[in-house]
């Protein structure tokens, strides 16, 4: 095993738990990637075993140039991104992303399982794990969206030379969260300590990725599913770091700052108070966090999950017990998601779900304004069948619900009263 060195970090600060309990242990991928061992093994954070810190693979760097078939010298292309004249939003072309490889679903195009542990032996040898186990991994997407390059600066231009269409560099980053080892293990049944590092992860990159030059917004994000169509089945999620602030993030700080304007006071503060004094749609609590339907849920199940104190922006702002909070009220969550639907045996079933962290952004003078706030859902609106965005919802952005609010928060009380102080 190579020898490795406990991680410093002037923008990382672990609280008393993850200082105690968590190692974070960094490398590079043989093509330039950072990556990322967390453990909560107690014999890797003491130091006992050491992770494998040499990736095997014959990678090129990812950063150097290529030659075409014709022997002249191609330099990398980044990910590049256009604005929409009639929105003014910008969207990203990442071509690079058609040669991922899929293992999941029946548009599986590849086998092995890239997010496994190296397995010696195995015909598979293109994982991106370089050891043989692990507890949770983070690092660099090798077919990101958004990417930066060295030296490539992040300039605006014109497509075809005409001011109508503005493109720049997609110059974002993409990182890729796995939260087990395990191939066909499900994040529900995932036990509380293992979740409570993968919250230590989101807070860790978080806090690394907010001292990045050009990165507006941090977007924590889980896709569950063969319906949500994940390419990778494994249990894990993603952090896509914009450098323009998402349409959605727009419209949520646009109306966060005109309440501010008119009422004085924080929106999100106020809406979880209403749904306290409501009563009706809160789901489970605990002491640090608030799950709720929203009264104006989209989604044939959705829950949005709130921290109680005032002021959290991001998730790397979470104290020890909020952190861990979060970790049982998650683990509820995906439980509760995945007993929602009767599907006639009691069993319910693997619920598939996004799980979308919404932060403050970094440098919008209105983040103040803002708060930390997890929005969970899932299009499926019975146990066979699927909440499809046809017409209404596709072409112009206008959400016609199955259900209501107080019917979904109606199913998850149907479920019996939960105790998530000794949860887990």
């Amino acid at each position: 095993m190579s020898v490795e060195t406990q991680y410093e970090s002037a923008h990382y600060q672990p609280g008393p738990y993850a200082a105690e309990h968590i190692r974070i242990t960094p490398t590079t991928l043989a093509d330039g990637r950072d990556f990322f061992y967390l453990d909560d093994d107690p014999r890797y954070v003491s130091g006992q075993l050491t992770r494998e810190l040499k990736d095997p693979r014959p990678l090129t760097d990812r950063f150097a140039p290529h030659v075409d078939a014709e022997g002249r010298e191609i330099p990398v292309q980044a990910p590049q991104m256009r604005r929409d004249p009639l929105t003014g939003e910008w969207i990203p072309m990442a071509t690079a992303r058609m040669n991922r490889p899929i293992t999941a679903g029946p548009g599986a195009t590849a086998s092995g399982n890239p997010l496994a542990a190296r397995k010696p032996g195995d015909p598979y040898q293109d994982g991106e794990v370089p050891d043989s186990d692990y507890d949770v991994v983070v690092f660099e997407n090798r077919f990101p969206s958004m990417m930066q390059v060295p030296g490539v600066p992040a300039e605006a231009g014109y497509v075809d030379g005409n001011p109508l269409w503005e493109r720049k560099i997609a110059n974002g980053r993409c990182e890729v969260v796995c939260f087990d080892p395990k191939e066909d293990s499900l994040p529900a049944d995932l036990p509380i300590e293992r979740i409570r590092t993968v919250v230590e992860a989101w807070a860790f990159r978080t806090a690394e990725i907010s001292a990045i030059e050009g990165i507006e917004q941090i977007f924590p994000f889980e896709n569950h599913g063969q319906e949500i169509g994940v390419s990778l089945a494994h249990p894990h999620g993603q952090i896509y770091c914009y450098p323009f602030l998402a349409p959605k993030m727009e419209s949520e700080l646009k109306h966060t700052e005109a309440y501010f304007e008119r009422a004085g006071g924080n929106l999100f503060k106020d809406l979880l108070a209403a749904e306290l004094e409501a009563e009706e749609r809160i789901v489970f609590r605990n002491r640090t966090w608030v799950a709720y339907v929203p009264a104006a849920a989209r989604w044939p199940l959705e829950v949005h999950v709130a921290p109680v104190r005032d002021g959290v922006l991001s998730l790397d702002q979470l104290n020890d017990d909020e952190r861990w909070g979060l970790a049982q009220m998650y683990s509820t969550l995906l439980k509760r998601g995945n007993a929602f639907f009767d599907t006639g045996d009691g069993k319910g079933m693997d619920l598939p779900y996004i799980s979308a962290w919404h932060q403050a952004p970094l440098h919008d003078l209105r983040r103040e304004h803002y708060r930390l706030n997890l929005q969970f859902f899932s299009f499926r609106r019975s146990a066979n069948k699927i909440k499809y965005l046809a017409g209404s919802e596709s072409g112009m952005g206008t959400w016609i619900s199955d259900t209501t609010p107080e019917k979904i928060a109606a199913r998850f009380h149907e479920l019996g009263p939960i105790d998530l102080e000794s949860e887990g």
